[in-house]
């Protein structure tokens, strides 16, 4: 057990198995991270695409309240033992808020591990029925203008800076001046990365991963959807993890449809194998879908998007979980073809 391991442990805050929360490095970089980290998605904003997430808001808006209410998760996120943060410049204000908290806690950036993502500009000013939430654009200006950004929102804690859904449309991966804008910060010892969405997950990977800065691999990361019904990239990401790219998952339990919350998951439902699965074990169904993350071995970091502390604490019971062969195999046969599950995710609701 290495020294942030033990130090975790030895307080008394980290829930779940040693081997489990065992802080490890990231891809083949010597950036440290948790197997379990809080994205910050649905804390930074008032609308946000999750099932029910104005309930986890409590229909507060306030920025004062929601500053509040962001911090209470992130020290609770923090008293469970996650020790990897995840933001974007289009979260609302979650840099903002993340930054604070770091900032009031006085938690040392040594102990912690920091990512944010550039290349959406939030558009909806704080309104939860905006026409547009935010806005792509993926050139060098917005870069730059971003990394100042989120410079003076996250400063000396700021570890993994990533591209926002990088697409073949937005043409951000055949931008050399992108490129050697990354390039600079690798330079600075910022690690780079780029998050993926939509059907075309394992294409976009695979193109980015061959991206090459003065013969050497210009990211040092992806993030990407994986959970019980997109699995389509499972062997693009093993390919990577070989490659020692580290691996974030992002939308572990599908933005809420692997949760409690949905519907699907009542007797008679299409996801009621979930459910039913989850009551063998003695766990929540949000858990269990975490656990299922947790169990592919080329996952570094999967991300709880918990907007509450309940739901965070929740989440957390996935540490508690070793899936036996025949539970895996009943959850994957839930897999939907990603033509499907992106038309479910495109159909959720600003709330």
């Amino acid at each position: 057990m290495n020294p942030l391991t033990a130090k975790l442990h030895q307080s008394g805050i980290v829930k779940g198995s040693i081997s489990k929360m065992e802080v490890k490095f990231f891809g083949s970089s010597s950036l440290q991270v948790t197997p379990l980290g809080l994205g910050l998605a649905a804390l930074g904003r008032p609308g946000y695409i999750n099932l029910d997430h104005a309930s986890d808001l409590k229909h507060e808006y306030e920025i004062e309240k929601m500053t509040a209410h962001a911090h209470q998760v992130l020290d609770a996120a923090y008293r469970g033992g996650i020790r990897y943060f995840d933001a974007a410049r289009s979260y609302g204000k979650a840099e903002q808020f993340l930054g604070g908290w770091l900032e009031s806690r006085k938690i040392d950036p040594g102990t912690v591990a920091v990512g944010s993502k550039w290349g959406y500009t939030y558009t909806a000013g704080w309104q939860v029925d905006a026409d547009v939430h935010e806005v792509k654009e993926h050139s060098a200006g917005v870069l730059r203008r971003q990394w100042e950004e989120s410079q003076t929102n996250l400063g000396n804690y700021l570890d993994l800076y990533q591209i926002h859904s990088a697409t073949f449309e937005s043409g951000v991966l055949e931008n050399n001046e992108v490129h050697q804008e990354l390039a600079k910060l690798k330079s600075k010892g910022v690690l780079v990365g780029f998050s993926v969405s939509g059907p075309q997950q394992v294409e976009v990977i695979k193109a980015a991963l061959e991206i090459m800065v003065e013969g050497s691999r210009l990211f040092d990361s992806v993030q990407v959807t994986w959970n019980i019904l997109e699995q389509s990239t499972t062997q693009a990401l093993e390919e990577a993890h070989v490659e020692g790219v580290g691996v974030i998952v992002k939308e572990a339990v599908a933005n809420g449809r692997l949760t409690a919350k949905n519907p699907q998951v009542n007797p008679g439902g299409d996801l009621e194998r979930l459910a039913r699965e989850a009551g063998r074990l003695g766990t929540s169904v949000d858990a269990l879908a975490l656990a299922f993350v947790l169990a592919q071995p080329w996952a570094d970091v999967v991300l709880s998007g918990a907007a509450r502390v309940e739901h965070l604490q929740s989440n957390l019971g996935a540490l508690d979980l070793d899936l036996d062969e025949e539970t895996i195999s009943r959850l994957a046969g839930l897999v939907e073809p990603p033509q499907e599950y992106w038309a479910a995710r495109g159909s959720l609701a600003w709330n």
